[in-house]
């Protein structure tokens, strides 16, 4: 069943994706029985094959509605083809103060998404690495079905 959730939130957002899917990169963690370890450092590796042109980069989280948490804070670490590093904490809201979730959400689970970068542009072809450190002072966190990162590159 986890299997099929799985697949359907992959397939939701490359359907959101529409016809610019080609261009853009997206590369999914799904967590084994829905915990996310504190000490579990996710990367993420995603081609940059146009450097014509600048990139939105977003994270997004898959959670079901039994999250206990508020927000997902994480800190990122992405490492350019050129070798920059760029370094920032993200306080990532997935619920308001009513208790709603911040995310679409269908009858199971909730997908929730962030900007981690507008407009970035890249100098060298190759592989941008992102990783993403949980901040949440737990040593697991329950309910999150999968954590992503979406790359799409500005229309002009």
């Amino acid at each position: 069943m986890n299997k099929k959730k799985l697949f359907l939130a992959v397939l939701v957002i490359l359907l959101m994706a529409g016809c610019k899917r080609n261009e853009e990169r997206i590369s999914y963690h799904g967590f084994q029985n829905k915990i996310w370890n504190r000490f579990e450092i996710l990367k993420f590796d995603l081609m940059i094959d146009k450097i014509d042109k600048p990139y939105d980069i977003f994270f997004f989280a898959d959670h079901t509605k039994d999250y206990e948490f508020n927000n997902l804070d994480f800190n990122m670490i992405m490492t350019t083809p050129a070798g920059e590093e760029r370094i920032k904490e993200y306080h990532f809201p997935l619920k308001i103060k009513t208790g709603a979730f911040t995310g679409t959400c269908t009858k199971d689970s909730c997908i929730a998404t962030i900007v981690l970068k507008k407009g970035l542009w890249f100098t060298k072809k190759g592989i941008v690495r992102i990783e993403i450190e949980t901040l949440v002072p737990r040593l697991e966190i329950g309910e999150l079905c999968g954590v992503g990162i979406r790359m799409v590159p500005v229309a002009e």
